[in-house]
């Protein structure tokens, strides 16, 4: 999880590492729960091991594809798929 510099008051102060880790944290977060509030929605099942792929995830690149995915595969390995042929 890559922490972007910012005009923090105190640049470069661990106030200001800290900050900037939780807000790319939070970024993380709520990417994950789009991820997984899109396929409930849509009534994909969505098993305790690609629960637990989905929510270990920590680059912000690929949750964004498995966001975007998630409105139109029917099941979770489609997901996953897609990525796998990609490489």
């Amino acid at each position: 999880m890559a922490v972007v510099g910012s005009y923090f008051p105190g640049r470069g102060t661990l106030v200001e590492e800290t900050f900037l880790k939780g807000k790319a944290e939070g970024e993380v977060h709520s990417r994950v729960q789009g991820v997984l509030r899109v396929l409930e929605k849509r009534g994909i099942t969505t098993p305790p091991e690609t629960r637990d792929r989905i929510t270990d995830c920590t680059d912000l690149g690929t949750l964004d594809r498995w966001f975007d995915r998630a409105f139109t595969v029917s099941t979770t390995d489609e997901l996953f798929a897609v990525e796998e042929s990609d490489r």
